[in-house]
């Protein structure tokens, strides 16, 4: 299906989300991450990841200062705002990107507005609903994440199966409301149905298979799906090999009408997308369409004596 046209307002303005699948770009500003481990350390180096994610095709770069990993504390909210704030206004004004930030307590989210972010992504489903307050006052937009465990608590609750899709749409339907009822306007609103949070592997697919079904909430989707556990429990693959598994989730994602994929490998995303466009005939191409000469076979090898595979007869 073809993802409903929405409209998302945010306080660096509005989004008009439907008619192509938008990609946010992940970049983490903390030591403990589980898909990078600390790969980008420095400030620099997270400031040039997002400027090559912004390159590879993000029209969204989320930041955040908080692992969501459960085996260490939360974050004291000054030291989070030490981490993102400095790489937002960078980020923001160097780069001119689009910024949301992933936290779930006010004080970082006002900091992290008033540093440029234009939206906020709470993966706790506003268990703090002063965040509300703050997206009201703000205009940022809101993401709402579903999630019945507490922010750095894990919940793999068996008895969820069979009901957990409709705890997710009850769950995101009494967040709605609860934002609403605080001042924040419906179209500032997105929904994430929360992949593996609070939810077996199982569960987070039984969610997935039915996500379509949250268009009825008339909110545009997000879909954070990249590298996720329930990807690595059905491929036997830890977090940097899962990128075939998201490639797969994300075409089911857009296939169900999802508006906004949060991945962490943009470029591989962004061509995936663009060979499936062009299958589809969503993408006009011409017979001026050409490859260029370098793109025809790789690079001479560094190696000296070391043949190309082309030469030795491969495809």
């Amino acid at each position: 299906m073809s993802a409903p046209a929405r409209r998302f307002a945010t306080s660096g303005g509005t989004l008009n989300l439907g008619v192509r699948p938008v990609l946010m770009g992940i970049v983490n500003a903390t030591p403990d991450s589980f898909s990078d481990a600390g790969l980008h350390r420095t400030l620099d180096e997270r400031v040039a990841l997002a400027r090559s994610l912004l390159d590879a095709g993000a029209e969204i770069i989320d930041i955040g200062g908080e692992s969501g990993v459960t085996n260490a504390p939360a974050v004291d909210p000054s030291e989070e705002i030490e981490r993102v704030v400095p790489l937002i206004q960078r980020v923001t004004g160097e780069l001119g990107a689009r910024v949301s930030v992933d936290t779930y307590k006010p004080a970082v989210a006002r900091a992290a507005i008033a540093a440029g972010a234009s939206i906020v992504n709470d993966v706790s489903g506003l268990r703090d609903p002063d965040l509300a307050d703050v997206a009201a006052e703000t205009g940022a937009g809101l993401i709402l994440m579903h999630t019945r465990a507490a922010p750095k608590h894990k919940l793999l609750d068996p008895s969820f199966d069979g009901r957990i899709v409709a705890d997710v749409e009850s769950f995101l339907r009494e967040r709605i409301a609860l934002a609403t009822g605080r001042g924040v306007r419906f179209e500032q609103l997105m929904l994430d149905p929360g992949p593996d949070f609070a939810k077996t592997p199982s569960q987070t697919v039984e969610v997935l298979r039915s996500v379509a079904a949250l268009h009825a909430l008339e909110r545009p989707l997000l879909l954070a799906v990249s590298r996720k556990d329930f990807i690595g429990a059905i491929t036997g693959r830890p977090p940097r090999e899962r990128l075939a598994g998201t490639l797969a989730a994300l075409a089911h994602g857009v296939d169900a009408g999802a508006h906004v994929f949060r991945i962490h490998d943009v470029a591989e995303a962004a061509d995936f997308l663009a060979v499936r466009a062009a299958l589809r005939g969503e993408l006009e191409l011409t017979s001026s369409l050409l490859l260029p000469e370098p793109l025809r076979r790789e690079q001479e090898s560094a190696e000296p004596g070391r043949a190309q595979a082309g030469e030795r007869g491969g495809r």
